[in-house]
């Protein structure tokens, strides 16, 4: 099996094996006694409920002590999300804002865990427990912190700089929570992370034009005949159908060449990431049984959807093998 590897991917690439590489023991934080972290573990359990629903159903089929850890991450990136779309001063001054996400990057890798904060304190212990590289983290938070001051990309390229920033490297956390194979495993988490949140930008044309923002690639929509008058207008025509027909296509190859790098993390979270993948990855095809209107509602799959996807998603794991694969760049 050949393993595409195409121009964008390689820049990506780069930052995550360098970011995965930690000289020397990782300085383990001061985490406090069992049922306060148990405490800041139920937290980050309830934002992970009350915000990805998808994420929280295929968290489920982790073990405990993963499952937790995985919870505590997507708290984590949820906080730091937050402190940019919901400064918590309430100001949308950028140096504000800046101050307020440097003040958590410190506080949330601190050596020290910051007790007076459920979630520093629960992200703490899983980096603690699983050695997660901080770097990862540091590049999550300079990802978002690219909302502040940048609301439009202007090649898919230029793009996947900023799905890799705020959700590749969620993956690559992700795997070192589950446990993989070795650094094989990366170009594989790569791509999904890309897929995932290329995904949410197609979900979310219409919310994010609301908030000022739109992800999509601009030489892209002019390809298509489009321009931002034809975003704001909403109007679903022939080529906003093909437009999104392209990009949906695009994103959906992405899943499928991530697809065999589950069998290179451990055997008890595959399902889970299988799952994650799978549940995403359908909401493409919600876009499609809507004829793309992305403007006036949010896709979605409902709690039946998910659940009559389950049994395939299983055996899919069940029968999936690690690829031995070289790669070729595009």
């Amino acid at each position: 099996m050949t393993l595409k590897i195409r121009d964008w991917e390689r820049p990506l690439l780069s930052r995550a094996y360098e970011a995965g590489q930690v000289y020397g023991p990782i300085p383990l934080p001061d985490v406090g006694d069992k049922k306060e972290l148990d405490r800041a573990y139920n937290f980050c359990e309830a934002v992970t409920a009350a915000n990805s629903r998808s994420f929280f159903t295929a968290s489920r089929f982790l073990p405990k002590e993963k499952r937790r850890s995985v919870r505590a991450l997507y708290a984590f990136c949820r906080k730091s999300d937050d402190i940019v779309d919901r400064p918590p001063s309430g100001s949308g001054d950028p140096a504000a804002v800046r101050e307020a996400l440097a003040s958590w990057q410190s506080r949330s890798l601190t050596q020290k865990a910051d007790h007076k904060d459920p979630v520093a304190l629960a992200w703490s212990d899983a980096r603690r427990q699983y050695g997660i590289p901080p770097r990862y983290a540091e590049q999550l938070i300079q990802g978002v912190a690219r909302d502040i001051t940048e609301s439009r990309y202007q090649t898919f390229a230029d793009l996947t700089s900023y799905c890799y920033g705020v959700a590749a490297t969620v993956g690559l956390m992700s795997m070192h929570i589950i446990g993989f194979s070795g650094i094989e495993a990366i170009p594989y988490a790569l791509k999904l992370g890309v897929a995932l949140q290329l995904t949410n930008v197609l979900r979310d044309v219409g919310e994010d034009w609301e908030a000022g923002r739109l992800y999509l690639p601009l030489d892209d929509l002019r390809k298509f005949g489009l321009d931002e008058m034809d975003v704001e207008a909403g109007v679903v025509d022939d080529r906003w159908r093909a437009f999104m027909r392209f990009q949906i296509g695009r994103t959906r190859q992405l899943y499928s060449e991530a697809w065999p790098g589950i069998a290179l993390i451990h055997a008890d979270g595959r399902f889970a990431i299988a799952a994650a993948a799978d549940l995403y990855r359908a909401i493409l095809t919600d876009i499609e049984a809507h004829d793309y209107d992305v403007f006036s509602r949010r896709a979605h799959v409902n709690a039946w959807g998910k659940l009559r996807r389950l049994p395939a998603i299983w055996w899919s794991c069940k029968t999936l093998r690690a690829p031995v694969t070289n790669s070729r760049t595009e």
